[in-house]
């Protein structure tokens, strides 16, 4: 399950202090007398230990539904797997659902920041753009964060009932969990690289924003477009190995409706771009590369606009993909989510 992240955080091309909304972005220059310190890593590191106490209270809290859901025998992971209706047995294994669905929040939570940031926003909102920004920062910290417990509690329960050697154990487990490939298991072949990829993804794109003097803000801003990735591979892992979200149901269809805000803001974004050189004109131009960037710009509109359709249509009808009860017998100690 994700990191996500995503995850960066995912996030989706924020605009941040220091850069420009002309057509040909400038690197920032020397700090001047007076003017704001630039956001480090580090200070933004300080600034994030509120969002990540809120962080590990949601886990703390989610933790509790599951291992509840778990003893009452109303989860869906216990259907997949029975032989974890021991909650006491596999609470490492729960702890890393929870933190794997505070991740998914997370992330959530970023890219709405990130599309509110470069977009239009509404007029009435209770931070001003300035903090409105760092928490976007903080909250893209924090999804790696969790991303990263929600891997590493899955390789200690990994670890945990793996009866070789501990060095031989701690060696499967971090080639099953950190290695692309290396997990070959049922569903978690596809589903484990999935989650690996927003991982590795999510932590360059969400650091990026300190070295962005360096790389040039235009550059920063094509490469921070990509996290949407990040949140995209960390809802397919969920969707994909998620045992609380194994099957058809509220719960799952919860989830696709969480996507709404999301690709609504996204196809908000695109129709009224901050930038000039980003708005469709009404003809393509004469030019090959003016007709490409045309069609780009129209195709990623339609596309958008399909999926936002695309969504409302699954969580109307309540067919989002998941699998049908009863499921196969898919009992084993390597089908975790």
């Amino acid at each position: 399950m994700t990191n996500p992240h995503p995850a960066p955080g995912p996030g989706a091309a924020a605009e941040t202090p220091g850069s420009t909304t002309s057509d040909s972005p400038q690197v920032p220059g020397p700090r001047r007398s007076g003017e704001p310190r630039r956001p480090t890593l580090r200070s933004d590191l300080r600034a994030s230990w509120p969002d990540g106490l809120a962080a590990l209270v949601i886990t703390a809290a989610v933790f509790v539904l599951l291992y509840i859901r778990i003893r009452n025998e109303t989860s869906s992971t216990v259907t997949v797997m029975p032989f974890m209706a021991d909650a006491d047995a596999f609470w490492l294994y729960f702890l890393s659902q929870a933190f794997g669905w505070s991740a998914l929040l997370w992330a959530w939570g970023t890219v709405i920041l990130g599309l509110l940031l470069s977009g239009p926003r509404p007029s009435r909102l209770p931070l001003s753009g300035r903090r409105l920004e760092r928490l976007h920062r903080t909250t893209s910290l924090n999804t790696i964060a969790l991303i990263a417990a929600h891997a590493l509690f899955f390789g200690a329960e990994l670890v945990r009932f793996d009866t070789a050697a501990w060095n031989s154990a701690v060696a499967t487990a971090f080639v099953e969990v950190f290695v692309p490939g290396g997990y070959d298991s049922g569903t978690g072949r596809v589903a484990i690289p999935v989650g690996q990829a927003a991982l590795y993804l999510a932590i360059p794109l969400g650091l990026l924003f300190y070295v962005r003097h360096r790389i040039g803000p235009k550059t920063w801003r094509v490469l921070h477009r990509c996290v949407i990735v990040v949140y995209v591979l960390s809802v397919w892992h969920t969707l994909l190995y998620g045992t609380n979200v194994w099957y058809d149901g509220w719960f799952r269809t919860g989830v696709w409706l969480l996507q709404l805000p999301i690709a609504a803001l996204l196809l908000l974004r695109l129709l009224r771009p901050a930038r000039r050189s980003e708005k469709l004109s009404g003809s393509p131009g004469a030019s090959a590369g003016a007709r490409t960037g045309w069609a780009l710009r129209l195709g990623g509109r339609l596309a958008v606009a399909a999926v936002l359709v695309a969504l409302v249509a699954v969580v109307a009808s309540g067919r989002d993909g998941g699998r049908s009860v009863p499921p196969e017998d898919t009992s084993s100690t390597h089908n975790h989510d």
